[in-house]
């Protein structure tokens, strides 16, 4: 859920990295993070396993331009993909705005391609938010290896919703910033719906516009 703080004029909003271990979350994220100039990104800080390389999160703040007159700030972070971890991935899940599923496209990974992106609904669910309610996009990422699923059969799996996908390689870094401009625009979008339908309710509240 997005942090508004009406003193400073900010909003914080929240993107989740979602997906099963090895699939590229932290490489998209370390991929972002050398790219953004240090004044526009806060500390990056990282929690490593001994069986998962990808991180227990990334702190990442991106400011993003301004909504409605409030600045805009975005946090990046990953979960871990290994299932015995499930407890941190609800804990990181908790006020997302948006969700960035990263699947590998390789063949032999489908399975658990399907198995994450069902546990992600799970995990919505037990925080009382339907996937379909949340903004989410789907990055097939590992496109530059061999035996690779064709787009549509990753599809024709994974999403169901037709959300926007994009191929990616985030090793080299073709996909990643088309991706994660996808997201914060969708995560943007809902908020202005709801500053918007906020406002309208305090104007009626107050009687403006009334006759």
């Amino acid at each position: 859920m997005s942090l508004v703080n009406y003193a400073t004029k900010e909003i914080t909003c929240k993107i989740v990295y979602y997906g099963p271990g090895r699939s590229g979350k932290t490489t998209n994220l370390q991929y972002i993070y050398s790219r953004v100039p240090w004044d526009r990104k806060g500390e990056m800080v990282s929690l490593a396993t001994e069986a998962d390389r990808t991180l227990f999160f990334d702190f990442l703040p991106l400011d993003l331009g301004r909504i409605s007159g409030f600045t805009t700030r975005f946090q990046l972070y990953t979960v871990p993909g290994q299932v015995y971890y499930n407890a941190t991935r609800k804990l990181v899940l908790q006020g997302a705005d948006g969700v960035v599923f990263v699947a590998d496209s390789q063949r032999s990974q489908i399975e658990e391609d399907i198995e994450s992106f069902r546990n992600l609904q799970v995990n919505l669910l037990e925080q009382g938010i339907d996937i379909r309610e949340i903004p989410v996009v789907i990055q097939y990422n590992k496109r530059d290896l061999p035996n690779v699923l064709a787009i549509d059969l990753l599809d024709d799996e994974l999403n169901f919703r037709e959300v926007p996908s994009f191929a990616a390689s985030a090793l080299l870094g073709e996909g990643v910033f088309d991706t994660l401009r996808s997201i914060s625009e969708g995560v943007l979008r809902k908020l202005a719906g709801k500053l918007d339908n906020t406002r309208s309710r305090s104007w009626r509240a107050k009687g403006v516009g009334n006759r």
